[in-house]
């Protein structure tokens, strides 16, 4: 049973006027299992310990957003799981070298980053293991992007996109799908030259949509936006643990990765970040515009045998029904805005949402 645990990083608001509010330092005060500071002092990030199942992970996640929320109770604000601030925001760096030297390196592209994602941590067995699944796993990402897309609103503005935070987060030098790799050593070799360019400050900010973490013997997929429901974080953990267990399988019968390219992938990255499930993402296999709704199905139909054999699959299928009835982050942010015509309803109804699960 492969173990596995989600990351969430979230924006600290204002009660009254849903305003991101600079308290990371003061909120992140280091009590195990309470949220950690990240690179704005108007973000936290919560972490899982290692799951085996959905159930035990579910309430990882729920405590862990409760635990957060507590913490930022004491400082009079509140956390809220939204991949960008519907309002204006004006973000300021937490007061650690590294974060200070990105902001001076990468200027307006790290000052102006302010957004927030789900990253999904599955356990592999060997860094050929892990590498195997990175090269298998790159068609079917942006269906994932597509079912968390949570970040339409930028700078009090609708954005057009349904995650506009994978515009903002494509900003970065080393953000988005990577080529195939092939083997562990091409993949260390290339992770390697591109610190040496001089570019990158370390080896953390390899911002790939999937990479082998530092620091567990784990692959990370990051492409996804932070999840509002909690349901939806749990969805996206089990498919991409199934997305995992899928693509070793493939490699131990000594199936090939497609070999899709690397520009058509950040085709479907876009279309996924632009339409969300309101409209057409690219299928994985066919590489052709198809209903959202069937992108998934393909998904699903994909890692069914894997889902199966982990005791996900019944669980899997009715959180995806639960999540295409109800409609993605995106469209439930509009939704709440067309109603009220107040951005700061938006964030309320974010926050309840955030702790309701």
């Amino acid at each position: 049973m492969r173990s596995f645990g989600v990351e969430e990083e979230m924006l600290l608001v204002d009660p009254g006027s849903g305003a991101t509010v600079a308290l990371a330092e003061v909120v992140t005060g280091g009590a195990e299992g309470g949220p950690e500071a990240e690179l704005q002092r108007q973000q936290v990030e919560t972490d899982t310990v290692p799951c085996t199942t959905l159930d035990e992970l579910a309430g990882q996640l729920r405590a862990r957003r409760r635990a957060a929320a507590d913490a930022a109770g004491r400082e009079n604000c509140q956390v809220v799981a939204l991949a960008t601030s519907p309002l204006a925001v004006y973000p300021s760096t937490m007061p650690k070298e590294r974060y200070l030297r990105m902001a001076k390196e990468y200027a307006l592209t790290a000052q102006e980053q302010l957004t927030c994602g789900c990253h999904v941590h599955v356990r592999v067995e060997s860094d050929d293991e892990g590498v195997a699944v990175l090269d298998r796993i790159r068609p079917w990402l942006a269906v994932l992007l597509g079912m968390t897309a949570n970040s339409p609103f930028w700078q009090g503005h609708d954005s057009g996109y349904a995650s506009y935070r994978q515009q903002v987060w494509g900003r970065w030098p080393s953000a988005g799908p990577a080529e195939l790799f092939g083997t562990p050593k091409t993949y260390h070799e290339t992770v390697q030259a591109m610190i040496d360019s001089g570019v990158l400050l370390d080896e953390g900010m390899i911002y790939f949509d999937a990479r082998l973490s530092r620091h567990y013997p784990t692959v990370e997929i990051r492409i996804a936006d932070v999840c509002t429901v909690a349901d939806d974080a749990v969805l996206l953990a089990a498919l991409v643990r199934a997305l995992v267990e899928t693509a070793a399988r493939e490699w131990r019968a000594g199936d090939p990765p497609p070999p899709v390219r690397t520009e058509l992938l950040r085709m479907a990255s876009w279309r996924a970040s632009r339409s969300g499930l309101e409209g057409e993402l690219v299928h994985p296999v066919t590489l052709r515009p198809v209903p959202a709704r069937e992108a998934v199905r393909a998904l699903l139909d994909h890692v069914t045998p894997a889902l199966t054999d982990l005791g996900d699959r019944q669980a899997a299928f009715d959180l995806t029904a639960r999540l295409l009835d109800r409609g993605d982050g995106a469209s439930r942010q509009r939704l709440t805005y067309d109603r009220t015509g107040d951005l700061a309803a938006v964030v309320r109804a974010a926050v309840e949402q955030t702790l309701r699960g």
